[in-house]
């Protein structure tokens, strides 16, 4: 085995860079997020009230947060050398306690958690500070970084030495800090882009990570219905939903990240690619949830409004999510104006399934499918200009 060189960080999105891929290392950095996620759907299971609900996405959007955080430093300043090895695998450690702290045994703990969400933030301060020394051209733009997300770090840290009940204000204020810093920054970020090739695959990776928790829910209502034929093909039917939802990302819009163009230094498209994703990825996984209970009731009467709302309101995010990616990509050309308008043509029938309190579970199944072939179907019958 090779020994591992300590090398400066460098800037990748540069022109000579080409396209590039996901990592090893960013692969197997992806892996504890599947725990945490995973973790995050089975509280949502065992908790579909609105204070549930609201925990749930809460929870899921500083998970992200912490993701794409590591994800845009990656971007821009891999070298995949011996210290930032090092500096990830700190960081999966701190993700992994934060797991630990969403589960509903003895180790939960909200004091844990702050903790282990201040140790990866600092974690990758520590990385940032690499690249302010070694990368010249960048400094405005990381000095910015290292002054917000540090004051985040640090906010997050004193979080965890008050009272449980003011805990989740300090939390909202930390997020707040951390995401309105590249905004402030965004001049300076507009000079040295994120990769156009990089980027997507990323985001597409993490896509494909919460559409496997609907895989792994379907699997677990399974377990526990003897083969019934109703379940079986309720389940069956689900495996098409996610299915589709997949299609629907993977041949639109995972490859249209839109580039900032360093002269344009006011433009909202790349922000909202950007965070649309983490709509779409919570509704994802959510949905998630959804299928697991219509699975698990198909057969068993009219499907509880709760249940059936959280299946069909979360294919309708997922829905509304792609068209504001698509939207913010492609709108200007056709056929992205017209896949734009497929997906909110979605909705309303969706809605619709949501009012229909008496169908049951597989009956509801059947309706989203049906609506999400639909969009198939309008799909496939675009045709791309020059085709």
């Amino acid at each position: 085995m090779n020994l591992v060189p300590v090398a400066p960080p460098r800037l990748r999105t540069a022109a000579e860079e080409g396209d590039r891929s996901a990592t090893w290392l960013e692969l197997f950095y992806d892996l504890v997020f599947v725990v945490a996620v995973a973790v995050l759907v089975e509280r949502l299971v065992h908790d579909i009230t609105g204070p549930g609900v609201a925990s749930f996405f809460g929870y899921f959007a500083l998970l992200w947060w912490l993701w794409a955080s590591h994800t845009y430093y990656a971007d821009r300043y891999d070298t995949d050398d011996l210290v930032y090895r090092l500096l990830a695998a700190g960081q999966m450690v701190a993700i992994v306690v934060i797991a630990a702290s969403l589960s509903g045994d003895a180790a939960g703990s909200t004091r844990a958690f702050a903790l282990a969400y201040a140790a990866s933030r600092f974690l990758l301060l520590v990385m940032y500070f690499r690249a302010y020394r070694h990368v010249t051209e960048t400094r405005a733009l990381v000095k910015g970084y290292l002054s917000g997300f540090g004051i985040a770090t640090v906010v997050w840290s004193a979080s965890a030495l008050v009272p449980d009940e003011m805990r989740i204000g300090l939390w909202a204020t930390a997020l707040f800090i951390d995401l309105a810093t590249p905004w402030v920054m965004r001049s300076e970020q507009a000079r040295v882009p994120l990769d156009v090739s990089h980027l997507p695959e990323r985001f597409g990776l993490f896509t494909i990570l919460v559409l496997g928790e609907s895989m792994a829910a379907i699997v677990a209502a399974l377990s526990h219905i003897s083969w019934a034929f109703l379940p079986t093909l309720t389940a069956a039917l689900s495996v098409g939903i996610v299915t589709a939802l997949w299609w629907l990302y993977f041949d639109n819009t995972s490859g249209s990240v839109v580039r900032r163009d360093a002269a344009v230094r006011r433009t909202w498209r790349p922000t909202g690619w950007i965070y649309t994703h983490l709509i779409l990825a919570a509704a994802l996984a959510s949905s998630a949830v959804g299928l697991e209970r219509a699975v698990s009731e198909a057969g068993d009467g009219p499907m509880p409004g709760t249940d059936r709302w959280l299946l069909v309101g979360s294919v309708i995010v997922v829905l509304a999510a792609l068209a504001l990616i698509q939207f913010a990509s492609t709108f200007t050309r056709s056929p992205g104006r017209n896949i734009v308008f497929t997906r909110l043509t979605g909705i309303p029938f969706l809605v619709l399934v949501g009012f229909l309190s008496a169908l049951e579970a597989q009956w509801v199944v059947v309706g989203v499918v049906g609506i999400c072939a639909a969009q198939l179907v309008a799909d496939m019958t675009e045709v791309a200009p020059g085709d």
